[in-house]
């Protein structure tokens, strides 16, 4: 694809229409002096703006759209929900489609226990949801002590006081940090620059031993729950732990008697190649967050899953969970998720992110091999990060005023591929990387085309720094 100049148009202006004056733009964007290309309509795995410029979406869009764009099913499926009825508050009626989409989630986790499922809006609010029913769990059993979450330093929760309280993305806690609670206290999991300066299976594991230590010093008396994500997206560009890792972090979270959180935000719903990321370590958490899969970005929904070993002491106690939000399971949304849901069963699109996403890993290994810039590719399914560094040997990462990370964002959309931003390196602070995440139905035609765009953008990004 051919080499886009994208002129710098300040975002506070609105094209001029004959006779009027130009206008401020009100729509307050991620960053306010840039240019952002106005989306006008997508198909599949492509977005065209009002342009006329096709781009592959190989983030769908931010790790969300995993059935691609305008699905005639789905689309279908909202239709026909919006003829019934679009929203109920959750105090007033259940309607039938948010019943079935918790009867189907709980019978896509396969558990020996039911899982009751707690709709609402956001990734954040399904984290902030799944902290309060752990500390609920144990107030119902009459334990008022275990009222602290542990979390991982570089991870990524949500952008709620609560969620970020949890979440050990440095960056994004700086602003609010006097606000936060301490919560990371965990090292994180990421072989390629191991905190304990080990090599596994040496290592013995020491990343999930430090919850133990962190647990030891804390008291189990304590800590209510341990929340990590199966695969950390944002904080850190798909870091992927080892086999055994979360097999020991179970155990453990067993034997002091402290619940279990998965943030399967990104990772649920088919995502990494498995139904559910902790799928491909054989564990199952006592309280599930799911978020952006759940709709494929259709429509705003997410839900934090509770086990019926969470649930029975609420049951049998107060009877209810202490949270909710307007918006919480309305018809149109859970209709427009189970339907999504479906489609992906029925496509066996799981099945299709394994399978393409082995063939992308491949070829992104194969992108690294011949790069100077490339330190690291991870990831399963299709979630692959890829990190960037100044020095593949030392594994030393380019200092932060270079911008790697936006100068590969940047000219692979004016290329015309979308990619997505992550944090990397030394407490996830001081590195670059990106995460490759397209959606389920890409074909290896298009992974092909992806990939050849991605090594003409590194490849841009690599010249300018290194000649």
């Amino acid at each position: 694809m051919e080499h886009t100049n994208r002129p710098h148009v300040p975002p506070t202006l609105l094209p001029r229409k004959e006779g009027i004056r130009l206008k401020r733009s009100l729509l307050i964007k991620p960053m306010m002096n840039e240019y952002y290309p106005t989306v006008t309509h997508g198909d599949g795995i492509y977005l065209f703006d009002n342009t006329g410029k096709k781009y592959i979406d190989g983030c769908s869009g931010a790790v969300t759209a995993s059935i691609g764009h305008t699905n005639p099913e789905i689309i279908a499926a909202m239709y026909e929900q919006a003829n019934k009825v679009s929203f109920v508050y959750r105090s007033q009626f259940t309607s039938e489609p948010a019943e079935e989409l918790a009867n189907k989630l709980n019978s896509l986790l396969n558990a020996k226990e039911d899982y009751w499922s707690f709709f609402v809006n956001s990734g954040s609010e399904a984290v902030e949801t799944a902290m309060k029913i752990a500390i609920q769990h144990w107030q119902e059993k009459g334990n008022y002590r275990k009222n602290k979450i542990l979390s991982r330093w570089i991870s990524y929760h949500g952008i709620t006081i609560g969620a970020l309280s949890l979440s050990g993305h440095v960056k994004r806690r700086e602003r609010f940090v006097h606000i936060l609670e301490d919560y990371p206290v965990v090292s994180p999991v990421y072989c390629y620059r191991c905190p304990f300066n080990q090599k596994y299976p040496d290592c013995q594991l020491s990343c999930a031993n430090d919850l133990e230590t962190a647990i030891e010093r804390a008291g189990a008396d304590q800590i209510a729950a341990f929340i990590a994500e199966p695969i950390v997206g944002a904080a850190g560009g798909a870091i992927t732990p080892p086999d055994g890792y979360y097999q020991k972090i179970r155990e453990i979270c067993d034997r002091h008697h402290i619940l279990f959180i998965a943030d399967e935000v990104m990772t649920g719903l088919g995502r990494t190649g498995k139904m559910f990321g902790l799928d491909h370590w054989g564990v199952r958490a006592d309280i599930m967050a799911l978020g952006k899969g759940v709709s494929a970005g259709y429509t705003p929904i997410a839900a934090a899953l509770a086990s019926e070993k969470v649930m029975e002491p609420i049951l049998n106690g107060s009877n209810s969970i202490m949270s909710g939000h307007t918006l919480s399971a309305n018809p149109q949304s859970t209709a427009t998720a189970l339907a999504v849901i479906n489609f992906i069963e029925k496509s066996k699109l799981v099945e299709n992110v394994q399978e393409n996403g082995e063939y992308l890993l491949q070829k992104l290994q194969a992108l690294a091999a011949n790069s100077q810039i490339i330190g690291d590719v991870r990831g399963k399914g299709l979630m692959i990060g890829i990190e960037f560094v100044s020095d593949v040997k030392t594994k030393q990462p380019f200092s932060s005023g270079v911008q790697i990370t936006k100068k590969i964002v940047d000219q692979a959309r004016d290329k015309g591929l979308l990619v997505y931003p992550a944090s990397a390196g030394k407490e996830g602070a001081q590195g670059d990387a990106v995460i490759i995440s397209p959606p389920f139905i890409i074909t290896k035609q298009e992974i092909d085309d992806l990939v050849a765009v991605l090594k003409e953008t590194i490849e841009a990004v690599q010249n300018e720094l290194v000649g």
